[in-house]
C-alpha cells in the first residue's frame, strides 16, 4: 500500500533502482561512471575470490551504491507523488532481482547433486533455502562463530550474504523514509533534511556498533546487518548531497583517480576478511564516494574517461549476474580439482564461464521475464512481483523435500546399525578382531557424520561462540570418584567414551568445555570470551573439587607441530594447590583432509595418513617437568593402529572432520579408556 505524503512537489522518477540508470541524487540524470564503478567492483570481487582466495572490498562498494540508488529513487518518488508507492517499488525490485536468483539457486541445487559429495548436501540445502529467503547472512554468522563449522568447505551460495543484507535494507529503508516524512511534517526540517538526519543517525549508530562488534567478535560482525547498515546509510547521505557539490573539474579529476586507485589497492593492502566491517571499511566505501563525487569531469585526464569505456560499461551491466554466478562456478571448480585457489588457466575458465552465464541470464532471463510481465505491469504491479517471487517457491520446496528425504535415510541407517556386531569400531585395532570382521557400510554414513557429535553439543556443556558457560553433571552425587572433563573441543570429543565408562563404574562425570579454547588459564589467547571461560572453569573446579580433571596434555597443530603449552603446566599447578589430580590425554593427530568427505569421494584405502604427520615420535609432555598431581595417557594406538590414521576402523568412521572423532567411534573406545583412567589415577 502507498504511504501518502501530502503537499510534496513532484519530479521525474528514474528507472529501476537496483540496476539500469542511476541519477546523481537530485534528479541530475544518468551517470555512466557509476556503471563503470560497478564493473570495477565486481571485477575485484571475482579476481580476488578466484585467484587469491580472499575478499577485496568490492562488496562494500555494492552496498554503498545500493544505499545511494535506493535513497535517490525513494526520495524522488516522495517529491514527485507525495507518497511511497510500496507496491510499485517492490514490484520493480522483484522483477529485477528475483528471476536471476531463482535460476542461479536452481542451478546450484543441480550442481550440488551432480558434483558435490553427500557430506555437503545438508549444509548446502540449508543455505540455499536461507539465500532464497534473504537471510543467508545470519546463517553464515551463526556458522562463523561455530568453531566446529569453520573447517567446512564454503557453500556455493555463501556470497548471497551481501544480497541478504541488501534485501533486508529494501524492507527497512521505506519505513525509515516514512518516519522521516512524519518528522518533517512535525518539525521545521525539510523532507530532505529529515531524510538526511535519519540516514545520518543510522550511519553513526551502525558504524559505532560495527567498530565495537568487529573488535569483540569479527567473524559474526562480518555478516551482521547492523554492522553493515552504515555503508548503505553512507550511500544514502551521499545521494542527498552529491548534486549540491560544485567542485572544479580539475579537483574532481584528482578525486576520481584517488578513489579508483584506493579501491583497487584495498584488497591488496588490507586484510579485509579479518578486519572488516569496522572503521577500516571506510577505505573502499570512501574510495567509492570520491569516484561518485568526481562524477563526469569532462576532462580527458579524469577517471571517468576510463570508467565510461565501452568494455567497462558492458561489464557493469552484467555485474549482478556475474556476482551471482562466479561463486558457485568457482566452488564446483575447486572441489573437482581439489584446490583451494584456482590456477591461472583454471581461473580464466571460471571467469569466462561466469561471464557467459551472466550474459545469458541478462539476455534470456531478465529480458524474457520483462517481456512476459510488461503488459501486466501496465495495469497492476502485483502480478509481475508475485510471479517473480513465485519463481523462488520451487527452490524452497525442493530444499525442504530433499532435506526431509535425507533425514528419513539417516533414521533408517541408524535403526539398521543399532546393536550390529559388524561395527566394533576401535576394538578392530586388534588384528584378530579386524580379520574376523565382516564388511559393512560405514557408520556413521559420511552424509551423517557432521551430526555424529558428543551429546555435549545439544546439552549445552560445550560452549561455542557467544554461548554462556554450561555444565553437564551426571552420575550419583555421592559417587566414590568424580571426574571432570575440561578443555577445548578436542578434549570434548572424548566425552562419549568417558560417559560410558562413568555410567558403567558408577562415577560422577562433570563436563564443561569450549570450542577453540584451550584449558590454559587463557594465557595463550586474545579472545576475551575464552579468558573468561577459563576463569569460570577454574572457579567451578574450586567449588566442585572433583577427584581429577581429564584434559588434553599436548597440542597438535595442523602444520604438524606437537608441543606442550607452558600455560598447561601452570594451570595444572593451580589444580595441584586445590588437591585435584590431572589426567592428561595426548592430543590425537590431525588429518590433512576431512575424514567424512574423503570416504564419500575416494576409495577408503586412499584416506589414510601416518600419525607422524602431525604427532612427534615421543610424547612432549613426558619430557617435561610436571607437578606430582599429573598423570599421562596416550591412546593414539587405539585410534591410529600401527601408526596409521585410517579413516575407517572397525567399519566405523573415525574422524568426521580434520581433527574431531565421531561420537560413534569415541564411544567404541570406552573398553580401553576405562582401564587407562583407572590405572593412571589408581582408582
Amino acid at each position: 500500500m502507498p504511504v501518502p505524503v501530502p503537499g510534496l512537489r513532484s519530479i521525474a522518477l528514474p528507472g529501476a533502482p537496483a540496476g539500469g540508470r542511476s541519477g546523481r541524487g537530485s534528479g541530475d540524470g544518468y551517470r555512466p561512471e557509476i556503471e563503470g564503478l560497478r564493473a570495477v567492483a565486481v571485477a575485484l570481487v571475482v579476481v580476488y575470490h578466484v585467484w587469491f582466495g580472499r575478499v577485496s572490498g568490492g562488496v562494500d562498494v555494492f552496498l554503498l551504491l545500493t544505499g545511494f540508488l535506493i535513497t535517490g529513487s525513494l526520495l524522488r518518488m516522495l517529491e514527485r507523488d507525495g507518497r511511497i508507492a510500496l507496491t510499485a517499488f517492490f514490484s520493480r525490485l522483484a522483477r529485477r532481482l528475483l528471476p536471476p536468483v531463482a535460476v542461479v539457486l536452481a542451478a546450484v541445487l543441480a550442481a550440488t547433486y551432480v558434483f558435490l559429495p553427500s557430506t555437503r548436501w545438508e549444509q548446502t540445502l540449508a543455505e540455499v533455502r536461507a539465500a532464497a529467503l534473504y537471510h543467508e547472512n545470519w546463517a553464515l554468522a551463526r556458522g562463523a562463530v561455530d568453531y566446529l563449522a569453520r573447517e567446512e568447505a564454503a557453500s556455493p551460495v555463501q556470497h548471497f550474504w551481501s544480497l541478504s543484507i541488501q534485501g533486508q535494507f529494501y524492507l527497512l529503508w521505506p519505513l525509515l523514509l516514512t518516519l522521516a516524512v512524519v518528522v518533517a511534517a512535525r518539525s521545521r526540517l525539510t523532507l530532505r533534511g529529515a531524510v538526511f538526519a535519519s540516514a545520518g543517525a543510522v550511519f553513526v549508530l551502525s558504524l559505532a556498533y560495527s567498530v565495537w562488534i568487529t573488535a569483540v567478535d569479527q567473524p559474526w560482525a562480518y555478516f551482521d546487518t547492523g554492522a553493515r547498515l552504515w555503508e548503505l546509510a553512507l550511500g544514502a547521505m551521499l545521494a542527498m548531497v552529491v548534486g549540491h557539490l560544485h567542485l572544479p573539474a580539475a579537483v574532481r579529476a584528482v578525486l576520481g583517480w584517488v578513489g579508483l586507485v584506493a579501491l583497487v589497492l584495498c584488497g591488496a593492502l588490507v586484510p579485509v576478511s579479518t578486519m572488516f566491517p569496522g572503521w577500516i571499511a571506510l577505505w573502499p566505501t570512501g574510495a567509492a564516494v570520491l569516484v561518485i563525487i568526481a562524477g563526469t569531469t569532462g576532462s580527458r585526464f579524469g577517471a571517468d574517461r576510463l570508467l565510461t569505456r565501452r568494455p567497462l560499461m558492458w561489464l557493469g551491466g552484467l555485474s549482478y549476474g556475474l556476482y551471482l554466478w562466479h561463486w558457485p562456478v568457482l566452488v564446483v571448480y575447486l572441489h573437482l580439482t581439489d584446490r583451494t585457489t584456482a590456477t591461472l588457466v583454471g581461473g580464466l575458465l571460471v571467469v569466462a564461464l561466469s561471464v557467459l552465464l551472466a550474459y545469458a541470464t541478462q539476455r534470456w532471463i531478465d529480458g524474457g521475464f520483462d517481456h512476459l510481465t510488461r503488459p501486466a505491469a501496465r495495469n497492476t504491479h502485483a502480478w509481475p512481483a508475485g510471479l517473480a517471487a513465485a519463481l523462488l517457491l520451487p527452490v524452497v520446496l525442493s530444499t525442504s523435500l530433499w532435506s526431509g528425504h535425507l533425514e528419513e535415510e539417516r533414521r533408517a541407517r541408524a535403526v539398521l546399525a543399532e546393536g550390529d556386531a559388524r561395527y566394533p569400531g576401535a576394538s578392530a585395532a586388534d588384528p584378530e578382531v579386524a580379520e574376523a570382521l565382516d564388511p559393512a557400510p560405514v557408520l556413521p554414513a559420511p552424509a551423517d557424520a557432521r551430526d555424529d557429535r558428543p551429546a555435549t553439543h545439544a546439552r549445552g556443556c560445550l560452549a561455542n561462540g557467544s554461548e554462556p558457560f554450561g555444565i553437564c553433571d551426571e552420575g550419583p552425587k555421592e559417587a566414590e570418584h568424580t571426574l571432570a572433563l575440561v578443555g577445548a573441543s578436542r578434549a570434548d570429543h572424548w566425552y562419549p567414551a568417558l560417559s560410558a565408562v562413568a555410567e558403567e563404574r558408577g562415577w560422577r562425570l562433570i563436563t564443561f568445555t569450549r570450542s577453540g579454547c584451550l584449558f590454559d588459564g587463557g594465557a595463550d589467547t586474545d579472545d576475551p570470551v575464552c579468558r573468561d571461560w577459563n576463569q569460570q572453569a577454574m572457579d567451578e573446579l574450586e567449588r566442585l573439587r572433583p577427584d581429577a580433571v581429564f584434559t588434553t596434555s599436548t597440542f597438535n597443530s595442523a602444520e604438524g607441530y606437537e608441543h606442550l603449552p607452558s600455560a598447561y603446566v601452570d594451570t595444572w599447578r593451580r589444580l595441584d594447590e586445590l588437591g585435584i589430580d590431572v589426567l592428561g590425554v595426548r592430543d590425537l593427530p590431525r588429518r590433512e583432509f576431512q575424514g567424512a568427505e574423503c570416504v564419500d569421494s575416494r576409495p577408503v584405502e586412499e584416506c589414510t595418513e601416518p600419525a607422524s604427520r602431525t604427532q612427534d615420535d615421543t610424547d612432549p609432555a613426558r619430557a617435561a617437568d610436571l607437578p606430582d598431581n599429573v598423570s599421562l595417557i596416550d591412546l593414539t594406538a587405539h585410534v591410529c593402529p600401527g601408526g596409521e590414521c585410517e579413516a575407517v576402523v572397525g567399519n566405523v568412521l573415525v574422524f568426521w572432520d580434520h581433527s574431531h572423532m565421531t561420537a560413534t567411534f569415541a564411544a567404541s573406545l570406552s573398553p580401553v579408556v576405562g582401564p587407562a583412567v583407572e590405572e593412571a589415577l589408581g582408582w
